[in-house]
């Protein structure tokens, strides 16, 4: 019995490609670390994130305090680690809704077709061309800076160019002989997008979507850098870097190391999302 649509799995065979590629696998070690991180902190260190050493306050970064410590001596690496929680909830949250939105108006508007298509699609497009940092700047400043508003903020920002891309791989793959066979069999239209449409179309946005988890966070710690996120003592990444730009002339790695932090996740999850990209298109050929 053969199946209509391609099968979704990418081969075994094709993974072990992963073993030539180092970076690939630095970056997963890395993305591995931060989860770890977010979902048992405790691992990795036995200090609390609020703990206060005010003779301490300031220390460079040595082999008791990795990270240094902060303007009231709270180690710094600590803060980072439980802070990953945060971030990493806040950019899969903020991915998780701009994703729901774009397949949301995304499916309707290649679906429906005719003016329901033309006026979802210009909407787009002029939600689009709105700076999307700027959107989730206007969000905050009208409800104010939280965990919840840079999530609605973030993903309501991000999900016009998602729609985009939904709307167009649907287009694409209705197009394709095994949608039209399914039709020709019978299956109902609602049946046809559920199991055919859908995974076919949504397929190729997978490692779309692990980019956006990177591009997420570092916009919620752009945001937070800016006085717009999280309140302290909470050490979110981004209101760690907001905290430490104040002593940047004296305690570099208060800002330094933070950032460092941001910048290798998103290397690392772009990193991951291309080579999970060249998996799938490789598997569809």
């Amino acid at each position: 019995m053969t199946t209509l649509a391609p099968a979704l799995r990418v081969p075994a065979a094709r993974l072990t490609g992963l073993r030539a590629r180092p970076g690939t696998l630095l970056a997963l070690a890395f993305v591995t670390l931060v989860v770890v991180a977010a979902v048992a902190p405790g691992v990795l260190t036995d200090r609390s994130p609020t703990a206060i050493e005010f003779g301490n306050a300031l220390a460079a970064p040595s082999w008791s305090h990795p990270f240094g410590t902060d303007e009231v001596g709270r180690d710094l690496l600590t803060r980072v680690i439980y802070g990953s929680r945060l971030s990493l909830g806040i950019g899969l949250g903020a991915t998780a809704l701009a994703m729901s939105i774009a397949i949301l108006l995304g499916f309707t508007a290649a679906l429906a077709g005719g003016i329901v298509d033309t006026a979802i699609t210009r909407v787009l497009e002029v939600a689009f061309a709105f700076p999307a940092l700027l959107l989730a700047l206007l969000l905050i400043a009208i409800f104010g800076p939280s965990a919840t508003t840079q999530v609605i903020a973030v993903g309501i920002g991000s999900a016009p160019g998602y729609a985009r891309m939904v709307r167009g791989q649907v287009l694409n793959v209705r197009q394709a002989g095994y949608i039209e066979a399914a039709a020709a069999l019978g299956h109902g239209r609602w049946t046809v997008v559920r199991r055919h449409l859908f995974p076919n179309a949504m397929r190729p946005l997978v490692a779309v979507v692990t980019l956006g988890v990177g591009q997420s966070i570092v916009w919620a710690s752009s945001l937070a850098f800016l006085g717009l996120g999280i309140a302290p003592p909470n050490p979110e990444w981004g209101a760690l870097l907001d905290a430490g730009r104040l002593y940047i002339t004296t305690s570099w790695w208060l800002e330094i190391l933070p950032g460092l932090v941001i910048v290798l996740f998103a290397i690392s999850v772009t990193t991951l999302g291309r080579t999970l990209q060249r998996r799938l298109e490789g598997a569809s050929r």
